[in-house]
């Protein structure tokens, strides 16, 4: 039996409990999770013998030294503006650092520092980024081992409702907050497209959506997710003349949430009638007058008010949009809205209340690669790689799923002295992303290939 190793978990949200799962079936470790409040942590650690619950604050640096000093390996699942302060830390004490974040320049800043401990720090090992990586590179370097090139690569992942769960307007629901996901509205985008680099402001964002064809019984669109055009060179796919990656939502997303950005809800600046100490009652219907800065507020004059935001001709999609804003209840003199001080934040409260997962409904991953391939022969053909995960009633989500299991894998395969290139590093070279791939298909997440 290998000796016992303890892991430091920082963190105890959304994806911690399947990472944690993972790592404790072995018997051979000891996890020790740790939050702001330690209740926090001991929701999480009284499911799971051999975890224990403690309180930390990450912005006390001896606090954190000492803690990163007293475990073989910290895994950060706490915001990633943090994880250079752990890194800084496990640094310090020549322990090896795991998250599942991208890896930021402040991070990158300490590469040479941690080679220089001798420090494994893992990181972009979730689902996207993470698994999207190593499906991509498998294909990549296949292909460039056969002395073809890759022409074209697209990559689109979406966290979405099951089918049978995305019984609302949007076809979206959320696990935690929604303030993330409505801020990545506003995220330009940047890729190449045949040949020439296409820069998309947010504003723009939804319009630029287009159809993703993976399965017929998905109706699913795609648009860029952030800059992409640099993943020509992070991939080693120089002669690409198309490459993007991109989210996936179901099919009427875009259009939905373009109405809502050009009705302004994407406003965070902070007012005082929105503000949870003012007094008084706020119906939604007074919060979308004032949004539109119109003169009356009854819901048939904000319908027709919203009905001119609506940018999509399609006459169906515009019966979709009103129906989704009446369901929402923002026109309605009736239904209360929670004050939390924005535009913003007042609708993120409105779409917690009403877009939450229920008991037993289950989430959905869906990745594809695609890639057009030209051989060395000088022939064509198409490849792709999907992965399609369902969670588990009542269990976990597949998106929980896939990015606390590959974490947990990972950091496994460290401990264990199977992964052991030094520096701040994300899973691009074989010898890091293979062995952790090679684990995921007994953990019921795997890809399926076709060449066309």
């Amino acid at each position: 039996m290998s000796a016992q190793k303890n892991i430091l978990l920082l963190g105890s949200g959304f994806v911690a409990e399947p990472c944690l799962e993972y790592l404790l079936r072995s018997g051979n470790n000891r996890v020790t999770v740790a939050c702001r409040r330690a209740e926090k942590a001991q929701e999480l650690t009284s499911k799971y013998p051999g975890s224990t619950a403690i309180s930390l604050d990450v912005e006390d640096d001896a606090a954190l030294e000492a803690a990163v000093a007293a475990h073989d390996l910290t895994i950060s699942l706490i915001p990633y503006t943090q994880h250079a302060r752990v890194i800084k830390a496990a640094i310090k004490a020549k322990k090896h650092v795991v998250t599942t974040s991208y890896i930021s320049p402040a991070m990158e800043e300490l590469d040479a520092a941690a080679k220089e401990a001798g420090i494994v720090c893992m990181n972009e090992i979730g689902l996207d980024p993470g698994i999207d990586h190593l499906y991509a590179l498998k294909i990549i370097n296949e292909v460039h081992a056969e002395g073809g090139k890759i022409k074209s690569f697209e990559s689109f992942c979406g966290g979405l409702p099951a089918p049978e769960a995305s019984n609302n307007p949007l076809g979206y629901k959320f696990s935690w907050s929604a303030r993330g996901v409505l801020l990545a509205l506003r995220n330009n985008a940047r890729y190449w497209q045949d040949g020439k680099l296409v820069e998309i402001e947010g504003k723009d964002l939804m319009d630029s959506a287009r159809p993703i064809f993976i399965y017929p019984a998905f109706a699913l669109v795609g648009y860029g997710n952030r800059d992409s055009s640099h993943y020509r060179q992070r991939y080693n796919i120089p002669h690409a003349e198309t490459c993007v990656r991109g989210t996936m939502r179901y099919q009427g997303f875009p259009e939905f949430a373009k109405t809502l950005v050009n009705m302004g809800f994407l406003d965070d600046t902070p007012r005082s009638e929105l503000s949870a100490a003012s007094a008084g009652d706020l119906p939604w219907n007074r919060v979308t007058q004032q949004l539109l800065g119109q003169a009356s507020a009854t819901p048939e004059d904000l319908l027709a008010a919203i009905e001119a935001k609506i940018d999509t001709q399609d006459p169906e999609l515009r019966k979709r949009i009103i129906h989704g804003i009446k369901w929402l209840g923002i026109t309605s003199p009736s239904v209360p809205a929670v004050k939390r001080g924005s535009y913003l934040d007042v609708l993120c409260a409105r779409l917690e209340e009403l877009m939450m997962y229920g008991e037993g409904e289950r989430d959905m991953i869906i990745l594809q690669h695609k890639f057009e391939v030209e051989n060395k022969d000088g022939s064509h053909n198409t490849r792709t790689s999907v992965t399609l995960m369902y969670g588990e009633p009542d269990g976990f989500q597949a998106m929980a799923k896939t990015v606390g299991v590959p974490c947990g894998i990972a950091t496994q395969l460290i401990l264990d002295g199977k992964l052991t290139t030094t520096g701040v590093i994300a899973p691009m070279t074989p010898e890091i992303y293979q062995p952790i791939m090679d684990l995921l298909p007994s953990e019921g997440i795997n890809a399926v290939e076709e060449t066309v």
